[in-house]
């Protein structure tokens, strides 16, 4: 009786012990402790960084409007991402979207495993990254798009443009098949919310008295604390892509810095030939320039590349603001395009060639610097092609429904009273 007791008790200990064990030998307690500290905060940089940097730059009857925007934002997708866009972009499918095997997070458990942490850590922080994407998306049709019609459009955006593109880099797509490199989002992230938000703004039109009406941030030193924020959850969101603590993740965060760093000086430096005088709006601008355009290249490339790829983009994004909004004089409202788009486009092309040298993490097997070229630019403009035609017929189907755009009062009147029945300030 004693020995069968015993047995029992032995046969019961190994069925608790045994998974947990197995369980425990998948998941590296590292890598899994970084991944929570990068999700953190990657989402940091929406809330607060990203809704505070935008609501600076509108004017005062539009700021709420703008940190309402990107709140409601984050709590929308995060819903739809554990409905359904987690499944689209990364359960099986083919090799243009993903399946619906994980809806509702179906078979995702406190014992479900990706990589080398658990499947929930995974998902959270690819959640962060569908959180900001469409909240970028937001600074090309400030100041002048209904609230449910942002809302309609970012559910439908997300699902038909977001989670395919994703899908199509890192969930086992057509491009991820094809070998391009796009490390924590060139892409996915900068080239897709900058293509959508011109679409945008091509599409509604420019704010009254644009270009005419000069139209100054409201309050820098918020915008400048958004920044700061920015920069510092970007280190998330390019070193936490290595999706593990290691030597890659390392590098990563080294070379998003000293991209930043001098995407800043050289905006300033660009800023302060062109007109003068360095101004502060600019030496953050250019830091975000900078951070977009070293994320696709943040995994592959060395310091030397990094200095090379941030010069560049402060440059090139300086120029690009100015042509757009100067020489064509389309009111992409906070230089989404220019910044995010023209940056992604140029990082994801000079990943091909730093990967290669100045200390470069290397090339795919097999690869030349042409022909990844060639891959890279691939991927770049199918991103550009279908999130521009997807995004445009998007805008027209809401438009029929909710109609885009606030009546000329509302709009002179200020979103955040028309929309909200609030004042950003009551002085």
């Amino acid at each position: 009786m004693l020995r069968l007791i015993g047995t029992a008790c032995w046969l019961t200990f190994l069925s608790i012990v045994i998974p947990t064990a197995a369980f425990a030998a998948e998941v590296d307690s590292g890598d899994t402790a970084w991944m929570l500290t990068a999700t953190a905060l990657v989402l940091f940089m929406t809330l607060p960084g990203l809704a505070l940097f935008y609501g600076g730059l509108v004017g005062t009857r539009n700021v709420l409007s703008v940190l309402m925007q990107c709140f409601a934002i984050a709590c929308m997708v995060s819903l739809l991402w554990v409905f359904i866009g987690y499944s689209l972009a990364f359960a099986g499918g083919n090799s243009v979207i993903g399946g619906f095997g994980k809806m509702f997070l179906s078979g995702v458990g406190i014992d479900s495993v990706e990589g080398t942490m658990p499947e929930t850590v995974f998902l959270m922080f690819q959640m962060t990254f569908a959180i900001i994407t469409p909240a970028l998306v937001v600074g090309g049709f400030a100041e002048r798009m209904r609230f449910s019609s942002m809302l309609l459009f970012t559910a439908l955006w997300l699902l038909l443009v977001y989670a395919p593109v994703t899908h199509w880099v890192w969930g086992g797509g057509w491009l991820q098949d094809l070998g391009f490199m796009d490390f924590a989002g060139g892409s996915v992230v900068h080239v897709n919310a900058g293509v959508a938000a011109i679409v945008a703004a091509l599409v509604m039109g420019r704010r009254k008295g644009f270009p005419t009406t000069p139209m100054p941030p409201h309050n820098l030193p918020i915008t400048v604390a958004g920044a700061c924020m920015l920069w510092v959850g970007w280190f998330g969101f390019n070193a936490g892509s290595a999706l593990a603590a290691d030597g890659a993740a390392g590098m990563a965060m080294l070379v998003t810095h000293i991209g930043a760093s001098a995407g800043s000086l050289a905006w300033m430096t660009s800023e302060w030939i062109k007109f003068g005088k360095p101004s502060v709006l600019g030496i953050v601008t250019g830091m975000v320039a900078g951070l977009g355009t070293i994320t696709p290249a943040s995994g592959f490339v060395g310091p030397g590349g990094a200095l090379v790829i941030g010069l560049v983009a402060g440059v090139a994004c300086f120029w690009a603001t100015q042509t757009i909004k100067r020489h064509f004089e389309i009111d992409d409202s906070l230089d989404v395009f220019p910044v995010h788009g023209v940056g992604g486009f140029i990082g994801l092309l000079l990943t091909a060639v730093f990967a290669a040298n100045l200390g470069g993490q290397g090339l795919p097997e097999g690869a030349t610097v042409g022909s990844q070229l060639l891959v890279q630019l691939t991927g770049a403009v199918a991103t550009i092609v279908w999130c521009g035609l997807v995004t445009l017929v998007l805008l027209k189907i809401v438009d029929a429904i909710l109609g885009l755009r606030v009546s000329e009062e509302e709009e002179t009147e200020g979103l955040d009273l028309t929309l909200h029945d609030e004042r950003g300030y009551n002085l």
